[in-house]
């Protein structure tokens, strides 16, 4: 089912993370035998689509102090999204500004099995957890308006503190910064789906990000690639359902561009 489109969406982020098993060839140290190999690999799959190369300064650090570090980019074009990540263990579809979750769902797959694709040791890879991530953010002015206030009356969301709190002293009742989180179990697909509020900034101005996470690990993840195209789809669902039904009402109607 096609996504709604809003012409002011809110988005700062799409995240598609994928993690694989490391070997541990000695206490406290986990690596990728193969990762040096798979960087070439991959690059030479991804080079149609993800032409601009950047290696990070992550890439510099140790073997084995880097797993599960993002050390090199390919990006779509230069300076700009989508892009892949990879690391030790580790890989990533980003997006921003020009997101369409048919676009990713597409680059999120071809990623998947590009990635079992040229593996070196097909059967050594064994993946541990997939993550879909979208951060979100609307601006507000929390340094003097009330948080509390903002997520009730705009995204139906309540939070609050005893007002006993705040008699008799020298506190102020309105939050100077608020983080709030909370994780709950999902059948289809098996894991987590995980909602995050907190104070911050896009562009430079204050701001109420919000993140909706839906993460599967370990033996609940799927068999891929076969098995991903459905894991990222109920995944979607989840998330897509929980953002619109958040931002109903005055917030649709401003991200609408009504």
């Amino acid at each position: 089912m096609p996504s709604r489109i809003l012409k002011n969406k809110p988005l700062v982020e799409s995240i598609l993370e994928v993690k694989w098993r490391l070997t541990s060839p000695a206490p406290g140290v986990q690596l990728d035998p193969h990762y040096k190999l798979l960087l070439g690999r991959l690059y030479d799959r991804l080079s149609a689509d993800y032409p601009e190369h950047e290696q990070l300064p992550s890439a510099m650090i140790p073997d084995e102090m880097s797993a599960y570090v993002v050390q090199h980019r390919f990006r779509h074009a230069a300076k700009d999204w989508p892009l892949i990540q990879v690391g030790p263990g580790i890989l990533t579809l980003n997006d921003t500004a020009k997101y369409k979750w048919e676009d990713f769902r597409s680059r999120a797959t071809t990623a998947i099995e590009k990635l079992c694709d040229v593996y070196p040791r097909p059967e050594q890879l064994i993946v541990e957890s997939l993550l879909l991530r979208y951060i979100d953010a609307v601006e507000f002015n929390h340094p003097n308006e009330d948080v509390f206030q903002f997520l009730q009356q705009k995204m139906k969301v309540a939070i609050s503190l005893p007002g006993s709190l705040f008699e008799g002293n020298a506190v102020q009742h309105t939050p100077s910064h608020f983080s709030w989180q909370s994780a709950f179990r999902c059948d289809n697909p098996q894991g987590m789906v995980t909602v995050r509020f907190a104070t911050g900034q896009k562009e430079a101005r204050p701001a109420l990000v919000w993140e909706t996470i839906v993460h599967t690990a370990d033996q609940a993840v799927p068999k891929l690639p076969d098995g991903f195209g459905s894991w990222i789809d109920a995944a979607h669902a989840i998330t897509d359902d929980w953002f619109f039904k958040l931002i109903e009402g005055e917030l649709e109607r401003r991200f609408s561009g009504e």
